[in-house]
């Protein structure tokens, strides 16, 4: 049976959980602070803690509907699912993996890709889904944001990525790798049509897709607290034999440093996002 009859079988199937915070019936962990609260009042929030201002990761169909118009949001390239070109094995086979995950999610791909208005403004979106294999970056990623990417140069509107990833998917070995130049390759053609591209970063943004796209905006925004980087900080310090400064990889050091543009709180994101289109939109 190969993976496109695998995620056929299993679309009949019911979907787990995808809420990617910490819950207990009707009441919130905060995984900062360890404050327990309703789980109404901390959803009315976007999912930030009331007491220490700490965002929580969220899927996409919250991502959605805090960003877009109501209704205003249509999926594209959702039939794209991975293949197993490697025939990949680790601890589990590649393709053990993709059904887990399928089940999980009830997606086949870490993003969702389409169109949707912000404060009536149209736009390309691509928003990654951490809870699906870490957010990683694999062919049918790549295609996702290529075929994005396409469609606004298509209609003459901006595109907006909103990144949450471990990297490069290692299952794909170099075909993942090759998304990166890829998505680059795309990226400067939407540049030489003058069109806009932000890209907000959250928590975790590391890897291959820090190292391509998601530095590659013509804004580049993250949410307050979200950690972002290339390699771990574990791995950075046994490679450089060197102990690092605190906090260096949150949003709030790299914008110190120049290297993110702004850090805006969930709340006002939408509209950070829509003023700034409006502004290239003249």
């Amino acid at each position: 049976m190969d993976l496109k009859q695998i995620f056929q079988k299993l679309k009949g199937e019911k979907k787990a959980d995808t809420k990617s915070i910490e819950t207990t019936s009707h009441w919130v962990k905060c995984k900062s602070c360890q404050a327990l609260m309703f789980f109404k009042e901390v959803e009315s929030l976007g999912h930030v803690c009331p007491k220490c201002n700490f965002h929580m990761r969220i899927n996409t169909k919250k991502r959605i509907e805090l960003l877009c118009d109501d209704g205003s949001f249509v999926e594209f390239d959702s039939e794209l699912h991975p293949d197993d070109p490697l025939k990949f094995v680790d601890k589990k086979s590649y393709k053990k993996r993709l059904e887990e995950a399928y089940k999980k999610t009830g997606k086949t791909s870490s993003v969702v890709c389409g169109e949707a208005t912000i404060n009536s403004l149209p736009v390309s979106m691509v928003i990654f889904d951490f809870s699906y294999m870490g957010g990683s970056l694999g062919s049918v990623e790549g295609e996702k944001i290529v075929r994005a990417a396409n469609r606004a140069m298509d209609k003459k509107h901006g595109l907006i990525i909103i990144s949450a990833s471990g990297g490069a998917r290692m299952q794909e070995s170099t075909h993942s790798l090759m998304q990166m130049a890829k998505t680059s390759a795309v990226l400067k053609k939407l540049h030489k049509a003058k069109l806009p591209y932000i890209s907000v970063l959250t928590d975790p943004t590391f890897g291959g897709v820090s190292a391509s796209f998601a530095f590659l905006g013509d804004i580049i925004l993250a949410e307050p607290g979200a950690l972002i980087g290339f390699a771990g900080a574990r791995v950075i310090k046994q490679t450089i034999g060197k102990d690092l400064p605190d906090g260096f990889q949150k949003a709030e050091f790299l914008l110190e440093h120049g290297s993110i543009d702004m850090v805006v709180e969930r709340k006002d994101m939408k509209k950070t996002i829509s003023d700034l289109l409006a502004m290239f939109y003249r």
